[in-house]
């Protein structure tokens, strides 16, 4: 077994064991014992499953936990969190699970997928075991060969075969433990790739000119496209930009923790989704009024609204690339331009019902002009 079979194997076994708590975990409650009885093969599911009766066939088992404690005359195919064979297993067993133990006689060979693998003192598999596992301990009896990829294996009991593991450690096997040859394949641990401290360099360089091509683009269509709207929000920084900065905290604590409450809901599910594409698009507009509020603050002289986002947003480029720097810079752009834009749309009201009043009607007392009088001018006769 080489280092690529062993990840394989790995990988395998992972997949599988995701598979089987996935649908351990999408099976539906049912009673927490069960006992087998009849002919041909038995299904099992649930939160706790206990299979405590005689089975005269196989068992398909699936649940929080499995314990198997009666007397199977097939094999035993379970997917659980924790997986006990306490019984006799005339067949094969094939199980994954995050914990499995047997503690009773399986009469011919294991598959397993495991996390902690426990065959305890008194249990037994008579034939061999294929097991992938971080940890395999075991203290009872395999009557063959032990193939296993594990990184911490123990032996105390007794292995009538081979043993064959793949591991970056040396196993703990007692003298005399085991009847036939050991196989120790070392696997190394994937060693992290050393970057020179050039290539970071490059790299970094090169996201920070990309940042600066893209999102100047962004920027300037901005600043082309809704010049209004950024000054609008702006001019609510530039008098107060300290309301706004604990507005936008503020709304960054409270509005996440509304929208979660009604996503909850039943009733405002809806309502939440709509809630968060807009705070979304709120969120990700902070950057653009970050960048026209630092272009005005600099360029104060030139009112061009696409020079001043231009020129904000380099600078606020620039501060987003630099490490431990950024974050700070991130969070400022994020609660300032959020106070700003809820302060914008407070003073605008865009849910307001009706607009400016209506003129009102002429009076009926009032005297009205003759069109004689409109022709010429004249002031109306009282």
């Amino acid at each position: 077994m080489n280092t690529r079979a062993t990840h394989f194997l790995r990988i395998a076994g992972s997949a599988v064991l995701a598979g089987f708590l996935a649908v351990t975990l999408g099976a539906a409650a049912a009673a927490p014992a069960q006992t087998g009885g009849g002919t041909g093969p038995h299904f099992y599911s649930g939160v706790a499953v206990d299979v405590s009766g005689p089975v005269n066939g196989d068992v398909y088992a699936a649940g929080q936990s499995v314990t198997v404690s009666g007397d199977v005359t097939g094999d035993v195919i379970a997917a659980a969190q924790t997986i006990t064979i306490s019984g006799r297993v005339n067949g094969n067993v094939r199980l994954a699970g995050a914990n499995v133990t047997i503690t009773g006689q399986v009469a011919r060979s294991g598959t397993i997928f495991a996390s902690d693998l426990l065959i305890d003192a008194g249990g037994s598999v008579q034939n061999d075991i294929v097991a992938t596992a971080s940890t395999i301990r075991v203290a009872g009896d395999v009557g063959r060969d032990l193939l296993v990829s594990v990184s911490d294996l123990r032996i105390d009991g007794n292995v009538g075969g081979d043993v064959t593991y793949a591991s970056p450690t040396t196993a703990h096997i007692t003298a005399g433990a085991v009847a036939g040859s050991i196989n120790h394949v070392q696997t190394q641990q994937p060693s992290a790739p050393q970057i020179s401290p050039w290539a970071a360099v490059l790299g970094w360089f090169l996201g920070l000119v990309y940042a600066l091509v893209a999102l100047s683009l962004l920027t300037v269509a901005a600043g082309l496209l809704v010049p209004r709207m950024l000054t609008g929000v702006t001019d609510r920084l530039l008098p107060s930009p300290w309301r706004a900065l604990l507005v936008g905290f503020v709304a960054a604590i409270v509005v996440p923790i509304g929208l979660l409450v009604l996503l909850v809901t039943i009733v405002g599910a809806p309502l939440a989704l709509a809630g968060l594409l807009i705070w979304t698009v709120l969120t990700l507009a902070t950057f653009l009024v970050g960048a026209h509020y630092l272009g005005r603050v600099v360029l104060r002289s030139s009112p061009h609204p696409v020079l001043q986002s231009f020129v904000g947003g380099l600078i606020l480029i620039v501060g987003l690339q630099i490490p431990v720097l950024n974050i700070l810079v991130w969070l400022a752009m994020v609660f300032f331009g959020l106070g700003a834009e809820l302060l914008e749309l407070y003073r605008v009201r865009p849910w307001r019902v009706g607009g400016a009043a209506a003129p009102a009607a002429p009076s009926a007392t009032a005297p009205q002009p003759d069109a004689g009088q409109v022709l010429t001018g004249e002031p109306p006769r009282q």
